[in-house]
């Protein structure tokens, strides 16, 4: 497949994004194994270094996962032979894979970077009939308490700095053209207890932070560092980050 242009956010921050960036929760993919059987074969676009790729492979029988930036697949945990994981650089509106040859195809906080009617069309095309397309993201964190203030002046710091596709994420992908209809979805969380080292290590993955590094030469991290620690407290106790995790189901008509 000839390479498309896409807007790479996360090449640059590849080894950061697998080595700081949440798993998410069980209860998400067992709100997936509930309307998709064991034996289904899932296409995972955008799938970046993984994060939701173990989760998928130890419920259905094969994902096929990915991703347009070389970088973020060469982080991925499945690289390497057997499993039943294949990866390949493909941009999340094309693939090679066969017409309804899917069960399921799964995006994991990455449905905003598409061109969704390109995108759509491809799920209408490589999902079989009764498929579903199972889209779903996390807005921004829950500051841990005593930390809300420290916390909105770093976020102040970086605002400018977010793509714009960043609102959707935040609106829950509310408004979008979707192109089948809907199942009932739960509602849920995504949750990490972290240490302070942890913590800013996750700040320092977001795209945000790499734009505002490269347009001012200064590391906002770096910067808020001391107030983050002080609000912290002690450096290596474990406090809860929780993120509000949002989950679209739709399924192909049969």
């Amino acid at each position: 497949m000839a390479p498309e242009r896409f807007n790479d956010h996360f090449s640059g921050v590849a080894e950061a994004y697998a080595a700081a960036r949440p798993g998410y929760p069980d209860a998400l993919f067992e709100a997936l194994a509930a309307v998709v059987s064991a034996g289904a074969r899932v296409w995972e676009p955008g799938c970046g270094s993984g994060q939701a790729t173990r989760g998928l492979a130890a419920r259905f029988a094969h994902v096929h996962a990915t991703d347009p930036s070389g970088e973020q697949l060469a982080r991925h945990w499945a690289n390497g032979p057997g499993g039943n994981v294949d990866l390949a650089v493909e941009p999340g509106e094309r693939t090679v894979l066969d017409g309804a040859s899917v069960q399921l195809v799964a995006v994991a906080q990455a449905l905003h970077w598409f061109d969704r009617p390109r995108f759509f069309e491809e799920c209408r095309r490589v999902l079989a009939p009764g498929g579903v397309l199972a889209a779903w993201g996390y807005a921004d964190f829950l500051p841990p308490e005593g930390m809300v203030g420290a916390v909105a002046d770093y976020r102040r710091r970086i605002a400018r700095y977010w793509p714009p596709e960043r609102a959707e994420v935040d609106q829950a992908y509310a408004g979008y053209d979707w192109p089948f209809p809907p199942l009932p979805a739960p509602e849920l969380w995504l949750e990490a207890d972290w240490s302070l080292p942890r913590f800013l290590h996750y700040l320092a993955s977001s795209s945000a932070r790499a734009r505002c590094l490269e347009a001012t030469g200064k590391d906002p991290v770096a910067a808020h560092a001391g107030a983050l620690a002080q609000a912290w407290g002690d450096p290596d106790e474990a406090r809860r980050i929780s993120w509000p995790l949002f989950l679209h189901l739709r399924r192909k008509p049969g």
